[in-house]
């Protein structure tokens, strides 16, 4: 049984070896750029612990767990051009080192390649995964569209918000779980709570990031603090502000996001100072950690004696981490 660190050092082994001998060389660079950016690769080690829980050569699953990190950079790539952010893991990210246009062609590309690593799955289990990989890039989608959407709304309600994260960012994390188990030969209930599992984590994972574009340390986040309030996103703290503001809160920052041209530092500033004077950072913590509990009981009903699911509890502990 692997340790997530050791998981984590082949996965990043493995795309340390991946190369692109095609041409033109200016649509791959940034692919390259993209992928060797490291990180804690959540998603292929999560897809590998769960594949470990049956199976002990991890290395035959190698090709479809970096599928999903290949997928979900993708993603990225084409959230930056969309959000106009500039900056991810500390590093500028793709549209602004290369363009807007090149950025939307590489990250294309990555699709492709997520499903050519896809198919890299024994013969019996094509269809199934090729299935489940394509209805969850469809959900990711429309979480996606949602959260557009969101951003010219002054109705969202939490539910809404839930949803909306639990199409975009929760089912990746689920279906790498799930696809995991399913090409390790688990029974089909032990998938099912490995897909709860992680989508549970996915949703505490993205009110982490809530919370970290307001409360974080950008040299340890990754990218520039407030971007959401910029943007007028719709997080579990701006709803929850709007929530519990009074009638003056409440229009004030109605005003604040409708406005077209603002001082940034001025608007995020407000925004924190809200969000302290309303407890919201306390609510969302609790939120977090809530969900990180409820974790439990899909990990403890997961038919495998309990030392081999240790990783898989010491790797959510390490994301919890993050806020602490």
């Amino acid at each position: 049984m692997y340790s997530w660190e050791e998981i984590r050092n082949k996965v990043n082994d493995f795309i340390s070896t991946l190369e692109y001998e095609r041409a033109p060389r200016k649509l791959y660079e940034p692919i390259t750029y993209t992928l060797q950016q490291g990180g804690k690769r959540i998603r292929p080690v999560i897809f590998l612990m769960a594949y470990n829980l049956y199976k002990e050569e991890i290395e035959k699953a190698l090709y479809p767990a970096v599928a999903m990190e290949v997928y979900h950079n993708y993603t990225l790539i084409h959230d930056d051009v969309m959000d106009k952010a500039d900056i991810r893991r500390g590093l500028p990210t793709v549209w602004a080192k290369w363009g807007e246009s090149p950025a939307i062609l590489s990250g294309d590309t990555m699709l492709v390649l997520a499903y050519e690593f896809m198919a890299n799955v024994p013969d019996d289990k094509l269809r199934a995964t090729m299935a489940i990989f394509t209805e969850m890039a469809k959900e990711i989608g429309e979480g996606q569209q949602f959260d557009m959407e969101f951003e010219t709304r002054g109705d969202v309600t939490e539910a809404e918000y839930i949803n909306m994260i639990r199409l975009k960012t929760s089912v990746l994390i689920a279906n790498c779980m799930k696809m995991g188990a399913m090409l390790a030969g688990a029974p089909q209930e032990d998938v099912d709570n490995l897909y709860a599992y992680g989508e549970t984590v996915g949703l505490a994972f993205q009110l982490q990031d809530d919370l970290l574009d307001v409360y974080g340390d950008p040299k340890i986040f990754g990218k520039k603090i407030g971007g959401d309030i910029c943007c007028n996103k719709k997080t579990f703290l701006l709803i929850k502000a709007m929530e519990l503001a009074s009638p003056e809160q409440r229009k004030e920052m109605e005003q604040r996001m409708a406005q077209e041209t603002f001082d940034a530092d001025e608007k995020i500033g407000y925004f924190t100072s809200l969000y302290n004077e309303l407890g919201i950072k306390a609510i969302c913590e609790e939120r977090i950690a809530a969900l990180f509990n409820d974790c439990d009981r899909y990990i403890d009903a997961v038919s495998v004696p309990v030392e081999r699911k240790q990783a898989i509890r010491n790797f959510a502990d390490s994301l919890l981490s993050r806020i602490h």
